[in-house]
């Protein structure tokens, strides 16, 4: 008995000491490879982790404008990823989806369970998924919302969409030309002055969101993020051998992602919902994301 005291004993110093080493302060934890990421802590039930978009963006849009509705029946996690946000640049310059992945893992060690649930939106589809292909055993369901999971894809389908409103005829002659024509088709958009029906056709959703986007923050990894191949890879190949189970939430008019982009996921364990509305369902449909989720966490 005291040998199984002191062996506790020894497992609960262990955490704890493990988990002062990578908590600085109340919002701010220090990776495996030293890099200090923004982190908040909020709400109750099981703990879910929400992997933001961009490349490059972070947690404070989604959070202010309705996915904390999530707290209700889940303690979330809002982190920003490595030279992104509120959160400090790499100095290793290590900004891989392999990197991200541990980052994932650093903070899903520091809830205290063994399993998590995941929300990734958008470019956050990337690392979320690459997380739950390396670690199933410590997913309890993975959540991919208005998320790519292959960002030649959605590129494509951006072009497609400009050319469509405007009456253009760019065309994507291979991947090689692909962020060519993206960039020409962004600029007719601009030039129209329409940017924000990219991500919503209601002007006011974007302005609301830029209004808190617009803030002081890192922006590295944005710069750095398709210099690195490994995020321009098709990984909608691989989902038929993640058996984690799978929300996979859309916006018929998301023509950031793409509104057919879903169709290429096939994990074995998946579950669909088809909302009307764009790139930011967890404003603009709060109550329907909000009940798909809660739908599927039971």
């Amino acid at each position: 008995m005291k040998h199984l005291l002191l062996s506790t004993a020894c497992c609960i110093f262990f955490v704890l000491n493990t988990f002062s080493q990578q908590r600085v302060n109340d919002t701010t934890i220090l990776t495996s490879d030293s890099v200090q990421l923004y982190l908040k802590v909020s709400g109750k039930g099981t703990p879910c982790i929400f992997v933001h978009g961009g490349p490059g963006a972070w947690s404070r849009s989604f959070e202010a404008m309705g996915g904390n509705r999530l707290e209700e029946k889940l303690t979330m996690y809002y982190f920003d990823q490595r030279g992104s946000g509120r959160s400090k640049a790499a100095t290793n310059e290590d900004y891989s989806p392999d990197r991200l992945v541990k980052d994932i893992e650093n903070i899903r060690s520091l809830t205290g369970s063994e399993q998590v649930y995941l929300v990734a939106h958008s470019f956050g589809g990337i690392p979320a998924f690459k997380y739950a292909e390396k670690y199933p055993q410590h997913v309890k369901g993975l959540i991919l919302l208005n998320a790519t999971l292959y960002i030649y894809n959605s590129l494509i389908s951006q072009v497609n969409f400009i050319n469509n409103l405007y009456g253009s005829h760019i065309s994507v002659a291979n991947k090689d030309s692909l962020m060519q024509s993206f960039f020409a088709a962004k600029k007719i958009m601009r030039e129209h002055k329409e940017d924000y029906k990219m991500l919503s056709d209601n002007k006011a959703t974007v302005e609301k969101l830029d209004s808190i986007d617009n803030a002081p923050r890192d922006w590295t990894f944005a710069q750095r993020a398709f210099g690195i191949p490994d995020y321009l890879k098709d990984y909608t190949g691989e989902t038929a051998k993640v058996k984690v189970p799978v929300l996979v939430i859309t916006g018929t008019n998301d023509h950031n992602i793409g509104p057919d982009h879903y169709k290429l996921f096939h994990f074995p364990h998946q579950q669909v919902k088809v909302i009307k509305g764009g790139h930011v369902l967890y404003y603009e449909k709060n109550d329907d994301f909000a009940n798909a989720v809660f739908g599927f966490i039971k």
